[in-house]
């Protein structure tokens, strides 16, 4: 069984962060394991709490997993402050996993910042160049290319110009463009268009935590990049057209579709 490591925030909710992370890898038919980064205390109307891990209970938590069962693939995601980045970063280049999806969580969705700046920094210096492929939302990547993306000839000048920074393979998520839900990758060089239709749903929380990590586990499966990134774009949007629909505000999407629609054939 192939292994995939997320490192992450909790969300108690279920519907993102290291949660939507271990669904996402079991719907996958992957074992998945966790390297908490903090706790927060959030639900499907908003985030109330957050409690940061101790850098060296990160660095704890990183070293149990490596030594005993290392993973095919690791994803990060919610990473808050610069100490715990460069612990992470460390962490990486120690173990030099083979596969490595970045979700940099820099920017809600309604486009307000969630890094202060010195972690945006370590972020971009020492975590990004590290990664498989990052996988920015259209605010993230134009924060990143210190740039208005607004058309689809804005996202590919914005992933060229973010391929600077970093080693691996950029994937700008379409899904707030107006005129339809395209990804973006650019790899070695090549655009890759990854079409997607709207689906009238408004319970999309833990989209960008569950697409990092079904990319993680198609790595790990070994798939090449793009095939990982439209076998994960088909799973999300699966995930969503199941309409599932719990809690009073914007609710999680449905992780276990696939094995409830096998178990009812």
């Amino acid at each position: 069984m192939k292994k995939v490591l997320t490192i992450a925030g909790s969300d108690c909710s279920g519907g993102a962060g290291i949660q939507a992370d271990l669904k996402t890898i079991m719907a996958h038919g992957c074992y998945g394991m966790s390297v908490i980064t903090a706790l927060t205390a959030q639900n499907t109307t908003g985030v109330y709490g957050i409690e940061e891990c101790t850098t060296a209970f990160v660095k704890n938590q990183m070293d149990c997993v490596f030594t005993d069962i290392p993973p095919d693939s690791v994803k990060i995601g919610m990473v808050a402050s610069k100490d715990i980045i460069e612990t992470i970063a460390e962490g990486l280049k120690k173990y030099q996993p083979k596969h490595m999806v970045v979700d940099p969580v820099m920017v809600a969705t309604s486009g307000s910042l969630l890094l202060e700046e010195s972690a945006m920094t370590a972020l971009c210096s020492r975590l990004l160049p590290l990664a498989t492929v990052i996988t920015p939302n259209l605010y993230e990547a134009a924060l990143l290319s210190d740039m208005t993306i607004q058309t689809t000839d804005d996202m590919m000048k914005a992933a060229k110009k973010i391929s600077e920074m970093v080693n691996g393979s950029i994937l700008i998520k379409g899904g707030h463009l107006e005129e339809h839900a395209n990804d973006l990758l650019y790899s070695d060089g090549q655009y890759y268009w990854i079409e997607g239709h709207r689906v009238d749903n408004a319970n999309t929380h833990g989209t960008g935590c569950t697409l990092s990590s079904a990319i993680a586990s198609n790595l790990a499966l070994g798939y090449s990049l793009e095939e990982c990134v439209r076998r994960s774009k088909s799973f999300i949007t699966g995930a969503i057209e199941d309409q599932m629909d719990l809690g009073k505000g914007r609710g999680p999407l449905n992780h276990c579709y696939q094995i409830i629609q096998a178990m009812n054939k």
